[in-house]
């Protein structure tokens, strides 16, 4: 099972190194298969054959969990050999690796990535950027610019930049690895399955560490301040709440919860949002610091509408939007732009859903807390103006911490091998037709495997397992 995975995660690797995008300076650019359709197609495939043993090896863990035959020490074994491969590899799945990158090499040449694009450096640090990001600002908080800034101290080697930075995305896999067990704990949940179906599954090692987004180091804070709110310490709370946000801004609604799970079960009105309001105090108050500490400011709060500079097909609201778009074109009717209106709508909806379960759910009961915790990154994440497969790590260990109905259960552990399988679907594969065209056919065939072995798995009578 252990050797399955570690394999997969070896293929991903060696086909990443054909499909992924690389500076056009470094050495292995210069590979053939990176430059022809059937080299890229075999990396694809390679990728594709990676991360479907990848699913099925995760499958079997969870099927061994189930059955009371692993524990905490064989999950996290799991998880560090199916990630190790990955520690190396170059940003895969997106391009956001690259972009962490250069705003780190601007941090410490004293340039504000909240102010000015990558487009104002030059050399291989910018090669690899996606051009739709050379000139924006950077969305993000002053914990990733700051921990650029370090490594680049360091090295200005792009590939060796990315790889600082999914070091700090390793960390916030730490985090959940010590936090997640403990949610469950809280929420009478089998702490060996909730770790199972968060830190080795393919969501996680393809978009946590392949892709190395700041999402993981965020949702990795934000589980830790929930687990101190539990054991009663909300000023703390409070603190890692403004630290998530300090990352991406999203961390911060966590503080809603922290700020429930630390009144007695009976709390009033008063008490409430007297609560919410320290709390918030406090959290807003580590948020500003940070960003003084660092010497850029919180002038990221400009640049909050930077990604919904980008149309992704995973938004409803999008999607709505330009739906009523094409119909005011076609109607010739008058108006304001559709797609701006209804993801303004969206985003206000889950922002009240947020303020209404900080007002309405229940109090002094951790697995309340953490269930609103879930629900409410989810709903953000569904009405949001953009949405990403790993966005859905905003919501993931939480949901994977509470009890859930087996047929919300089995939801979950398809969202989870799913968003990983369809990985090589986003960005990488932009503007080419023919490798989305065989990707698409790679991925349902290899999940409609996953499905069906899975269930023939879990039908078979039970026996011994085989250890890893």
């Amino acid at each position: 099972m252990i050797a399955r995975g570690l394999l997969g995660s070896v293929l991903v690797l060696l086909g990443g190194l054909v499909v992924s995008v690389l500076p056009p300076s470094n050495d292995l650019d210069a590979l053939p298969l990176r430059h022809d359709t059937p080299g890229r197609l075999v990396g694809l495939a390679v990728v594709i054959l990676g991360l479907g043993l990848l699913g099925m090896a995760w499958l079997e863990l969870l099927r061994v969990v189930r059955r009371g035959a692993g524990d905490l020490v064989l999950v996290n074994r799991a998880t560090a050999w199916w990630a190790a491969p990955l520690l190396v590899a170059p940003a895969m799945f997106s391009r956001d690796g690259w972009s962490y990158a250069a705003q780190g090499v601007m941090t410490r040449l004293g340039y504000s990535p909240y102010e000015t694009g990558p487009s104002i450096l030059g050399g291989p640090i910018v090669e690899a950027v996606d051009p739709l990001w050379m000139d924006t600002t950077a969305p993000y908080g002053p914990i990733p610019l700051m921990w650029g800034a370090l490594a680049a101290g360091l090295t200005h080697d792009p590939w060796e930049l990315v790889v600082a930075h999914r070091l700090l995305a390793v960390a916030g896999l730490v985090l959940l690895a010590h936090a997640v067990p403990r949610l469950a704990d809280a929420c009478g949940r089998d702490r060996v399955y909730a770790a199972a179906l968060v830190l080795p599954g393919p969501l996680m090692l393809a978009h946590g560490v392949a892709g190395l987004h700041n999402d993981l180091l965020m949702v990795g804070l934000m589980a830790m301040a929930l687990v101190v709110a539990i054991e009663q310490r909300w000023v703390l709370a409070a603190s890692l709440g403004g630290l998530a946000a300090a990352v991406k801004l999203p961390g911060g609604l966590v503080c809603i919860a922290v700020a429930l799970v630390s009144l007695p079960l009976v709390a009033s009105r008063a008490d409430r949002v007297r609560r919410l309001v320290l709390v918030a105090a406090v959290s807003v108050g580590v948020l500003v610091a940070t960003g003084v500490a660092s010497g850029l400011g919180v002038g990221w709060v400009h640049a909050l509408g930077v990604p919904g500079v980008a149309r992704t097909p995973l938004s409803i609201t999008t999607q709505l939007g330009q739906l009523l778009s094409w119909v005011q074109q076609v109607a010739d009717l008058p108006g304001p732009y559709p797609v701006d209106v209804v993801r303004l709508l969206g985003t206000l909806a889950a922002l009240a859903f947020a303020a209404w379960m900080a007002l309405r759910a229940p109090t002094g009961v951790p697995s309340a807390a953490v269930w609103t915790t879930g629900l409410v990154a989810l709903v953000l994440v569904v009405l949001g103006p953009v949405v990403h497969h790993w966005y859905a790590l905003w919501a993931l260990p939480f949901l994977a911490a509470v009890r859930l109905g087996p047929r919300a259960d089995a939801t979950l552990v398809g969202v989870v091998g799913l968003t990983g399988l369809v990985a090589p679907l986003d960005s990488t594969l932009r503007a080419r037709g023919t490798d989305i065209a065989v990707a698409v056919v790679l991925v349902v065939g290899v999940a409609l495997t996953q499905v069906v072995a899975h269930r023939r798995a879990v039908a078979a009578p039970l026996r011994q397992p085989v250890g890893g």
